[in-house]
């Protein structure tokens, strides 16, 4: 007799399992509680066997039976997935689910407004978002735990290939009345002997600081933050200048205050803004489509990323 559970109990089942609780699962299928522990006491019995101890105030835990068969559920739904996925390869249509990963200085002024123009245009798209590190970045996409990466071109590794879009040349973020803040350039020179406050980040931090030793100088490091929102409420603040590749939508720190944003001159390497993939992955329709949208999408506001609505003067 053929078994009659469906990808839905299964869905229930593994959410259960990663979670720990029926409401936990709730929260991440969002769907109620009774249909979730509803749909697995339906798979325990066609399947046979119990997939969980129920514990009165301490959620559920797998039988032995359960830890083997949460594996199998997880496999038949990635396999379903990529059916779902080959389907729309076949029929040139864009569908099916696409986890993105950012980099997290850039993420909240680049990511919200392309995903939601992405899924404007492909309705049966199921989007999700993750923000890191760039080794944090490296990490997911070899994983699979996402599909691409908007990132910078910082040290690259072999195994990932990397699309550029967009070169971004180097700002000095200063505070409204800092003594460099109405020049239409800023030297490195002129930079060295104030007080700086590093965006101290895997990578990024190392890409700023060569600009110093670069030009025989060494920066005068007064803060550091793995915060881009922190960093510019300091800076606005006047405990010390910074630099960014990518300008914000405004001149505003989060508390409100006004900062000014002034060119680096010299030959700093500008970021190349860009995605990155693994290395020789198959790209399905879904991850082709969103990298073309993703590029046209940036290049139509190269201005706005560039700072070319300059306060300076």
């Amino acid at each position: 007799m053929p078994l009659r559970y469906t990808f839905r109990q299964l869905e229930y089942f593994v959410a259960v399992g990663d979670t720990g609780s029926i409401a936990a699962a709730s929260q991440l299928v969002n769907v109620s509680s009774p249909s979730i522990s509803a749909g697995v006491s339906q798979l325990e019995l066609e399947l046979g066997v119990s997939l969980f101890v129920r514990h009165h105030a301490q959620g559920l835990t797998p039988t032995v039976a359960g830890r083997r068969l949460l594996d199998q559920a997880k496999y038949v739904l990635q396999q379903a997935e990529k059916m779902q996925d080959l389907a729309g390869d076949l029929s040139g249509s864009v569908r099916g689910p696409l986890a993105i990963g950012c980099l997290s200085t850039f993420a909240q002024i680049v990511l919200p407004g392309l995903r939601q123009s992405f899924v404007n245009e492909n309705e049966d798209v199921r989007m999700s978002q993750v923000e890191a590190d760039q080794s944090g970045l490296f990490s997911l996409l070899r994983q699979a735990k996402i599909d691409a990466a908007l990132t910078y071109d910082l040290s690259l590794p072999r195994d990932l290939q990397f699309l550029p879009i967009l070169e971004l040349p180097p700002l000095v973020a200063l505070y409204e009345t800092h003594p460099l803040a109405r020049q239409s350039s800023i030297s490195i020179k002129e930079l060295a002997p104030y007080p700086m406050v590093l965006l101290d980040l895997p990578h990024s931090s190392d890409y700023f600081l060569s600009f110093f030793t670069e030009n025989g100088q060494r920066a005068n490091i007064a803060e550091r933050t793995r915060d881009m929102a922190v960093m510019r409420s300091l800076v606005a603040n006047g405990l010390g200048y910074s630099i960014v590749n990518l300008r914000p939508t405004n001149d505003l720190a989060p508390d409100g205050k006004p900062m000014r944003f002034v060119p680096l001159t010299g030959k700093q390497r500008p970021m190349i803004l860009g995605i990155m993939t693994g290395n020789g992955a198959d790209q399905t329709q879904l991850l082709k489509a969103f990298i073309a949208h993703a590029k046209n999408w940036i290049e139509l506001r190269a201005d706005s990323l560039l700072g070319t609505h300059s306060n300076v003067g």
